[in-house]
C-alpha cells in the first residue's frame, strides 16, 4: 500500500501505485495519478487532472495542476497536466493544467528527466521536453514549447507562444519574446543572439567538427549581408548534409511568420 502521512490528505478517486509516498500535510485531488515511485514531500499540492509519471520527486510548498490562468475560464474547458519520469520538481514549483478553449491543445506536458529548480513556473498548454533545467524563478506563460536539453538561467521570463529549439540556453534575467533556434543562447531585456550554446553543446558531447559547422552556419544565417530569409535559403543549401543545421534551418521554417531571435544591433 503507499505510505500517506496520517496528515496528509488523498480524495477519493485518485489513483496511486503501491510503492507511492505521501509526506506531512500534502493534499491529492480526486482526478490525480500517482504512478510507481513517485514521492511527495511535506506541504505538496496535487489537484486537477494530473499524471505525475514514474519517480518523479516532489518537494516541499509546490503546487501541480492548477486551472490554467485565463479569465473567465469555464469549468468544461479545464484541461490536463503530465509530469515525465523522473522529473524533479523543488521548492514551490508551479505547474498549470492546459485548456480545452481558444488556442488551447488541452494539456500541459513537462519531459522525462527535467530539474525544475525553486519557485520556477510553467503556464497552461506549455510542452516541454526531455532533460531540460530550468533555474530558480524562471517563468514560463502559457502555449510556449521547449525542446530537449533547454536551460532556463535564473530569473528569466519566456512570452507566451514562444518556442525554444533543442540545446539551446537563455541567459539569467532575459526576457524572451521571440523563438529561440536550437542549439543557440540569448542574453538580454529584450533578449538577442549571443552566439551558440557551445558550454552545453560540449558537455553533451557534440563533435568539434558538428560544433565547427554549427558555427559557420551561424555566422551565415546570423550576422552575414542581405536579407534574413535570403540568408536562409543559401545555408539551407550550402548544409544539407549537416543534420544539425538542417535542424536549425527547419525549426526557423516551422515557426511561419513568429519572430525569430536575432543578435544585437550594431
Amino acid at each position: 500500500m503507499p505510505s500517506i502521512h496520517p496528515t496528509a490528505i488523498v480524495e477519493d478517486g485518485a489513483t496511486l501505485a503501491d510503492d507511492v509516498q505521501v509526506g506531512s500535510f500534502s493534499y491529492v485531488g480526486p482526478k490525480v495519478v500517482l504512478k510507481t515511485g513517485v514521492r511527495l514531500m511535506p506541504r505538496t499540492v496535487v489537484i486537477g487532472e494530473t499524471t505525475l509519471c514514474e519517480d518523479v520527486v516532489v518537494h516541499p510548498g509546490a503546487v501541480l495542476g492548477g486551472d490554467a490562468q485565463i479569465l473567465g475560464l469555464a469549468t468544461e474547458a479545464v484541461g490536463s497536466l503530465m509530469v515525465g519520469p523522473r522529473t524533479i520538481l523543488r521548492e514551490n514549483v508551479t505547474l498549470h493544467t492546459g485548456s480545452r478553449s481558444g488556442a488551447g491543445r488541452g494539456e500541459t506536458r513537462i519531459g522525462a528527466d527535467c530539474y525544475l529548480m525553486a519557485n520556477s513556473h510553467f503556464g497552461h498548454d506549455c510542452v516541454v521536453g526531455d532533460k531540460c533545467v530550468i533555474a530558480n524563478s524562471a517563468a514560463v506563460a502559457g502555449h510556449c514549447h521547449l525542446g530537449d536539453h533547454v536551460w532556463l538561467a535564473g530569473l528569466s521570463a519566456i512570452h507566451q507562444f514562444t518556442r525554444i529549439g533543442d540545446h539551446a540556453f537563455v541567459g539569467g534575467g532575459a526576457i524572451l519574446v521571440a523563438d529561440l533556434p536550437p542549439y543557440c543562447s540569448v542574453i538580454g531585456n529584450r533578449a538577442h543572439l549571443a552566439g551558440l550554446n557551445l558550454v552545453g553543446l560540449k558537455r553533451r558531447g557534440f563533435s568539434r567538427d558538428t560544433i565547427n559547422t554549427l558555427r559557420r552556419a551561424y555566422k551565415a544565417l546570423f550576422l552575414a549581408e542581405g536579407s534574413f530569409q535570403d540568408r536562409l535559403a543559401s545555408v539551407e543549401a550550402e548544409y544539407t548534409s549537416s543534420p544539425e543545421v538542417m535542424t536549425l534551418t527547419r525549426f526557423i521554417r516551422e515557426g511561419g511568420k513568429r519572430p525569430v531571435c536575432q543578435p544585437e544591433a550594431a
